[in-house]
């Protein structure tokens, strides 16, 4: 009896998962999570995923204009062998706050340029793997990522801490500039999960209605 009942719990907890998953995934492909009822009182905090080359010019671009008190703190993720990118958060952290209210958070690369893409299955793997206690540590309030592989892994785990109610955070996906008439690996993914998917090309911005054109970053 008690075994016929355990079983019966847990197939009623994965049930409930999976319509938690469901329910989310149509909000966000909906486009009703991009919004929020709350005002915000107090700072952001805010995890920013940075690749290497353009998707980091990119993100500097984005983030140089933003009110670093009101994103604050903030934790820069990257591939755990990018020392360049992390040169130049360093720098403009040094321009922007004498605070340094900031920490930067080394991963392992989900995938490696002209890695295949079956050994890349498993490489993703022990990286998402390794973001649940990464996650879970800082549960932040905002997630900022612009296509860089690195962001996947945080991202789903990010996703899935809101479907299991341990986070309460807003993804925002920012589609590279060199992206103009079909989305990235990332985005593709990401049109599931990012609550505000934006676009810097008016093209894309046809191909996704709830995608938001926001112009040029660079």
């Amino acid at each position: 009896m008690d075994t016929q009942f355990m079983i019966e719990f847990g197939f009623l907890i994965v049930a409930l998962l999976i319509t938690r998953v469901l329910y989310l995934v149509h909000k966000v492909t909906t486009g009703f999570s991009k919004y929020t009822n709350h005002p915000r009182k107090n700072p952001c905090k805010t995890v920013i995923c940075i690749g290497s080359g353009g998707h980091t010019t990119e993100m500097i671009a984005l983030i140089q204009n933003l009110d670093f008190n009101k994103y604050s703190p903030r934790y820069y993720v990257m591939a755990s062998n990018d020392e360049t990118s992390e040169i130049k958060i360093k720098n403009l952290e040094n321009e922007k706050s004498d605070k340094l209210d900031y920490s930067v958070i080394k991963i392992p690369r989900s995938r490696i340029v002209g890695q295949s893409y079956i050994s890349s299955i498993f490489s993703t793997v022990y990286s998402i793997i390794y973001c649940i206690p990464i996650v879970f540590k800082i549960r932040p309030d905002l997630n900022l990522c612009n296509g860089p592989g690195t962001c996947i892994p945080i991202c789903i785990i990010t996703f899935l801490f809101n479907c299991a109610f341990l986070a309460s955070t807003k993804i925002v996906f920012i589609e590279s500039i060199c992206r103009t008439e079909s989305f990235s690996l990332s985005g593709k993914i990401l049109i599931y999960f990012a609550d505000n998917f934006l676009v810097q090309w008016p093209s894309l911005k046809k191909k996704l209605k709830r995608a938001e054109y926001i112009g040029k970053l660079v």
